[in-house]
């Protein structure tokens, strides 16, 4: 796709690669080393994935969330999502993974984590 810009990449935004993806950080972080995990193949969601990107992700997910870790030792949880359309929010239509790291006080009450996506449904 010549005017997606998760397949235009540029070399130095990648911080590790994998068989099947790339890791970067976000350029609109909600938190410090808040990182995507991007398919190499386009394809618009997980639902298009194949078998052998669906066995990668949690391996990526593992080393990431340890990387992550030894980097920070500020970071005490992680919220870990994907956008699936234009109803959820979805703007990059090339699929990612969004790997956002989490410390303690970073909301005054985090209940509800990924809920908040609907913010009046986050506390319940």
């Amino acid at each position: 796709m010549n005017n997606c810009i998760f397949c235009n990449l540029p070399k130095d935004r990648i911080i590790h690669e994998y068989k099947s993806f790339y890791i970067i950080r976000d350029l609109y972080p909600v938190t410090k080393l808040h990182s995507l995990i991007i398919t190499k193949r386009h394809i618009p969601s997980y639902f298009q994935c194949n078998s052998k990107e669906i066995k990668e992700i949690p391996i990526i997910l593992n080393t990431q969330k340890e990387e992550l870790l030894l980097e920070d030792h500020t970071i005490t949880g992680f919220n870990i999502g994907m956008n699936i359309g234009v109803d959820a929010g979805q703007t990059i239509f090339h699929f990612h993974i969004h790997i956002i790291p989490r410390r303690k006080g970073d909301l005054k009450n985090p209940k509800g984590g990924i809920r908040g996506v609907i913010p009046k449904k986050r506390i319940y």
